[in-house]
This record gives structure tokens, C-alpha cells and sequence, in this order.
């Protein structure tokens, strides 16, 4: 698991390659991703936005950015936390991704961004 924390906030992530969606002599290899978001911050936070960089080992890189998450704008009171699924298709069958969430303190408006910790996506029989 991959974690990191900016301004309170820890962001969680865990991988699975998904063989049964994946059709490797396409080269198409499918992965899913859970995220857990805890505020441990001491303000209640809204997730405004999301922001990711998908590295294949092909080289290519791809920019996806939107409203929330999963079409969901969490607010999470401190303590709480939320968590979802998605998941990301690569070519080469390795590859990583790595991120940020804006965020809204939702008690003064303060907007700021939160690192979302780089992951690898690499399918298992390529680590021998």
C-alpha cells in the first residue's frame, strides 16, 4: 500500500491487475485501484477535483483531469474518511500512476491540492 499525507489529509492506494478484463495479445491490460482518503486534519474537507499523470512503459504518458471522484465530491468531516474503486488500462502491462486532489476547507473556502502517492500497475508473471 502507497500512502502519503498533505495538510492532514492521507491518501491510501492499493492495486490489482484484472486478468479476466485483460487481453494481453492486444495488448490491453486492465487494473483496478482502491483509494482510501482519511481527513485527519482538524476541518472539514470537500474533494473539488482530481488530477492524474498515467505513465505507460511504452512511454506514454497520459493527463486526466475532472469533477470528484467516481462522479462523487466527497466532504469528509475530521476523522471520516472515503473510499472508491476505478480503474486504468495500460499497453505495455507495466506502468504507474501518480496524482493530486483538490481539495476545499470548507469552512473558509481555502482551496489546496493533495498528493495522491505515485503507484506502480504491473502485471504479476512481469516481476519474475
Amino acid at each position: 500500500m502507497n500512502t502519503t499525507t498533505t495538510q492532514g489529509v492521507t491518501v491510501s492506494v492499493t492495486t490489482n491487475y484484472l486478468p479476466d478484463y485483460s487481453s494481453p495479445g492486444q495488448e490491453h491490460y486492465v487494473f483496478a485501484y482502491k483509494i482510501d482518503i482519511r481527513n485527519n486534519s482538524e476541518y472539514t474537507v470537500k474533494l473539488l477535483r482530481r488530477h492524474w499523470f498515467i505513465s505507460d512503459a511504452n512511454g506514454v504518458v497520459r493527463e486526466v483531469e475532472g469533477e470528484g471522484v467516481v462522479g462523487q465530491q466527497p466532504v469528509l468531516e475530521p476523522g471520516e474518511s472515503h473510499q472508491y474503486v476505478s480503474g486504468c488500462n495500460l499497453k505495455s502491462g507495466v506502468g504507474k500512476m501518480r496524482g493530486t486532489y483538490q481539495m476545499e476547507r470548507v469552512m473558509d473556502g481555502h482551496e489546496f491540492d493533495v498528493e495522491i502517492p505515485e503507484f506502480t500497475l504491473i502485471v504479476p508473471y512481469r516481476l519474475n
